[in-house]
């Protein structure tokens, strides 16, 4: 199964797949008609404290990384969120696409989660 990243920006194409949306709050200037995601898996973001401390820094973004892999494991909502979408990219028979608004596209949350999916058993 391949997992992409793509900013919620550009335009949405059949090659896709499943689109899921993996931002806290709604990108700014989407209308939820036209964003053309299959889900929105908020609870697997970072935290609000953490994102504003992080503030797409790349010189942050070691620190960064290790931080919401942290987090992913000790909140309970974001957790559950990360094996709800672990689930979804097993049973997808196509692409899934994380969607994302960070104008940094290469030190950014969605980049973490992605590897953190494409370490994951594929079987199970």
């Amino acid at each position: 199964m391949a997992i992409q990243l793509k900013r919620i920006y550009e335009e949405a194409k059949k090659e896709d797949g499943h689109r899921v949306l993996v931002d806290g709050v709604w990108p700014r200037g989407i209308a939820k008609d036209k964003a053309k995601v299959d889900e929105w898996a908020r609870d697997v973001a970072p935290s609000k404290q953490l994102r504003q401390w992080f503030s797409h820094d790349p010189e942050k973004f070691d620190e960064f990384k290790e931080k919401y892999k942290q987090e992913l494991q000790q909140s309970t909502e974001q957790a559950e969120a990360l094996d709800q979408l672990k689930q979804t990219v097993r049973e997808q028979n196509k692409q899934v696409t994380l969607v994302f608004a960070a104008k940094e596209e290469t030190c950014n949350h969605a980049r973490v989660l992605k590897e953190i999916l494409d370490r994951q058993p594929k079987d199970t």
